[in-house]
């Protein structure tokens, strides 16, 4: 029996057992109401609603603070002798390499597909607010978590929930927040092994097929595959056995790396094109507020914005606190104002940039698309839009897909780690077991796809919104006390640095 019969039944088998179960959670999470000829699936105005309320609770935070949060990032505020493993920019370039990914490059092309250019200016706004909500996640996550003997950190909601509420509400909350953080720890360990890592080198490894001759050609057989999978699943073995330094020494240079491939070749399409650049901005302005040629009209084109920047960002799913919490600080609003540059750079930076550029190029096959919802490719279209200016563009974007996938499924790696070991305990043959099965899911992706499982993986990933979310509700003040006690410091740092120059000043007059 060949190894292509043997995938093949493998992928028939699990889906037929587990398709009748996605199909039935993903109605329930993605549930959808109509609004004005358009379905607005629930979990999406849940996430943006959290937005909107962090985003009034705490002024504009990410407005007013943005500043602040540049400098805590260029390590101005850092202070010696801080718990934790890894400074601000290592910590940010982790939890965005688990952002930053294919829905970057194909989600935005359906987004500007269905919802039209418009689209874009939505998705941005929806970006802005979720930078309160990050803000708050990873508050909460250094604020609640448990630095171990050997230095090493865990955290997230698996621990900021059933902390956070017992430190509110007593006998009641700890009870509540312990079935809930083992609630998140399921989930994140769900996505993180089917849509953090079978995915990612799924789609990576299909991406370098259709550029390497297809089926046909030199990496379209089984031999192909399973030598792609190997090579990927010992790269992420080799960086998973060093923890999170390990995995943050390399995502704070590929994440950099893959930003800025990417938004070099936009900015080189968008200059080609740069006589259009202001109608192409007065077309998403336009599209915005204009219903004609829009699914469902204004509504329809705030919508699918929306929900795209939703799965993009990933601000209120609880993920991202996992990685800062391993940030070296000793007050949890410093990193708490550093994660709300994650959805500014994922969304407002490098979604617009991947919008900009396909409005700009109109390639033939997002007209196509935009005509007929059913030939909508994704990257396809991204593709060709890239290929108006760069023909040989698709081995770039093979480059940073494959860049994209391996620093998603490194973080994820880190993620589950933790989920994983909040579940069955931090003994090293605890962690060594989650480590092979973690990478032998990296060879399956390249030989499997799953998509069942992956299906089932994003609804619970969302899911664990709905949860999430309500402990930030109730942990909100002490976010404020937080946020508060780290501005105080920032002012007496910055009295401290004037005393200090008025005397050096002194001396050097003297």
């Amino acid at each position: 029996m060949s190894l292509d019969s043997i995938t093949n039944s493998v992928d028939e088998a699990v889906s037929g057992f587990f398709e009748p179960i996605a199909t039935w959670l993903g109605e329930v999470v993605f549930y959808s109401v109509p609004v004005a000829g358009t379905e607005l699936p629930l979990i999406v105005a849940w996430l943006v609603v959290a937005g909107l309320v962090f985003t009034a609770w705490f002024g504009l935070v990410q407005a007013r603070k943005f500043k602040l949060a540049v400098d805590v990032v260029r390590g101005k505020y850092d202070e010696k002798g801080s718990a934790g493993e890894v400074n601000h920019f290592q910590a940010l370039t982790a939890a965005v390499s688990g952002t930053v990914g294919l829905g970057n490059i194909a989600g935005v092309a359906v987004a500007v597909s269905i919802g039209g250019p418009g689209a874009t200016f939505w998705m941005i706004l929806c970006g802005l607010l979720g930078m309160a909500t990050k803000f708050v996640e990873v508050t909460l996550g250094v604020k609640y978590r448990e630095v171990h003997a050997d230095g090493t950190v865990s955290g997230g909601p698996m621990h900021y929930l059933p902390k956070g509420l017992a430190d509110r509400f007593g006998k009641n909350g700890k009870t509540l927040g312990k079935v809930l953080g083992v609630l998140a720890s399921f989930m994140i360990l769900f996505f993180g092994l089917f849509g953090g890592n079978l995915f990612q080198v799924n789609q990576s490894y299909a991406q370098l097929v259709s550029v390497t001759g297809g089926e046909g050609g030199l990496m379209g057989s089984s031999a192909g595959a399973l030598f792609f999978g190997v090579l990927i699943a010992a790269l992420v073995g080799i960086v998973l056995l060093g923890g999170i330094r390990s995995i943050a020494s390399v995502t704070s240079r590929l994440v950099p790396a893959m930003a800025g491939i990417y938004i070099a070749a936009c900015l080189v399409v968008i200059l080609v094109h740069v006589t259009e650049l202001p109608a192409a901005v007065a077309t998403i302005i336009e599209g915005a507020f204009n219903p004609e040629g829009v699914a469902g009209g204004v509504l329809g084109a705030l919508i699918i914005g929306f929900k795209r920047a939703a799965f993009s960002n990933e601000a209120g799913l609880g993920s991202a606190p996992i990685a800062h919490s391993a940030v070296k600080t000793k007050h949890p609003a410093s990193e708490g104002l550093v994660a709300l540059l994650e959805p500014f750079i994922d969304t407002v930076v490098i979604c617009t940039m991947t919008a900009l550029t396909i409005v700009i190029a109109n390639p033939a096959s997002w007209a196509a698309a935009r005509k007929d919802p059913d030939s909508i490719g994704g990257v396809t279209i991204t593709s060709d839009a890239f290929g108006t200016v760069m023909p040989w563009f698709p081995y770039i974007l093979t480059i940073a897909v494959m860049l994209f996938a391996v620093s998603t499924v490194l973080t994820w790696g880190y993620y589950g780690l933790k989920a994983w070991t909040h579940l069955f305990g931090r003994s090293k043959a605890s962690e060594l077991t989650y480590k092979v099965v973690y990478t032998l899911f990296a060879i399956a992706g390249s030989l499997l796809t799953l998509q069942t499982l992956i299906d089932m993986a994003d609804a619970v990933l969302f899911m664990l919104a709905v949860i999430n979310i309500i402990g930030l509700y109730l942990l909100a003040p002490v976010v404020k006390r937080e946020l508060n006690s780290f501005l105080e410091f920032v002012r007496a740092r910055k009295v401290g640095d004037q005393d200090h120059e008025d005397q050096e000043s002194v001396k050097t007059t003297v």
